[in-house]
């Protein structure tokens, strides 16, 4: 399936409290995740792809209109913290390039920072680092049905955008790595994407710090993306680059992210 987050950006809720109401809105959406793609269902006429896409459309209208732009995720004490963050998703890419930065111990890495922006950027984590900080302790959330609290330490993307001189009129920002999953004539790099409301939020950091210590690999160095109100998947690890775009077509299937290529939610808010 392909979406076009333009006119039709998916959702799906999965917190309670004021949210409780987009969970409603989004039962339905809600198993796309567990079956991974819609031919899965059997949906040979359409009609499940089609009651999926407008829960999806309406949960991410309903919860835009309930949340304002900086109303922020929760944050929790350090005594919260009772285990190490665990991790999601590839945990030891073997991509030759990767693994050549990992034996460097990650000093040749650049951020490069591209597209619907004035001034391109490349980056160094000493740069990154350099840069005004934001620490937070959050829960991070799988569509897997775990959660974990950590402490994350990086630059606000805001931050990022803003140096780069992000065009006025850039709609999404993509998230491009260094890991390939699946195998033969299936594999892909992985990648993400979310709109600028997102990416400016408060909360949305670029993290190279876990729990006071360096990114661990298993946990997405050097680079990795914290978007505190929405799921795991969305939040991209092993970043090589960020594009600014207006229109997502061009990368991967056109959905928006790896995981949404095969059938997931574009939106994954929480």
């Amino acid at each position: 399936m392909t979406h076009n987050p333009k006119h039709d950006p998916n959702g799906r809720s999965v917190r309670l409290g004021r949210r409780g109401f987009l969970r409603g809105a989004g039962l339905v959406a809600a198993t796309a995740p567990l079956a991974g793609c819609f031919d899965g269902l059997g949906d040979r006429d359409g009609a499940i792809r089609n009651v999926m896409e407008t829960a999806n459309s309406l949960t991410y209208r309903v919860q835009r209109m309930l949340l304002g732009m900086n109303d922020l995720a929760p944050e929790y004490s350090e005594s919260e913290i009772r285990q190490p963050q665990r991790p999601n998703g590839s945990t030891d890419p073997r991509d030759p390039d990767y693994l050549a930065l990992v034996a460097s111990n990650f000093s040749p890495y650049r951020l490069e920072v591209k597209g619907a922006v004035g001034k391109p950027l490349s980056l160094s984590l000493g740069e990154l680092r350099a840069m005004p900080a934001r620490t937070q302790i959050t829960r991070h959330d799988c569509v897997e049905g775990w959660s974990c609290i950590a402490k994350w330490t990086g630059v606000p993307l805001s931050r990022v955008l803003d140096e780069a001189d992000t065009r006025a009129d850039a709609r999404f920002v993509v998230f491009e790595c260094f890991d390939t999953l699946g195998g033969g004539a299936g594999a892909a790099k992985y990648y993400e994407s979310i709109d600028m409301r997102d990416a400016r939020h408060p909360q949305t950091i670029l993290a190279y710090g876990l729990n006071d210590q360096g990114l661990p690999v298993s946990n997405g160095a050097p680079l990795r993306v914290r978007i505190e109100r929405q799921l795991g998947y969305k939040m991209a690890k092993y970043i090589r680059s960020i594009t600014v775009t207006n229109n997502l077509s061009g990368f991967g299937g056109g959905a928006g992210g790896y995981w949404e290529d095969r059938g997931y939610e574009w939106f994954a808010g929480i």
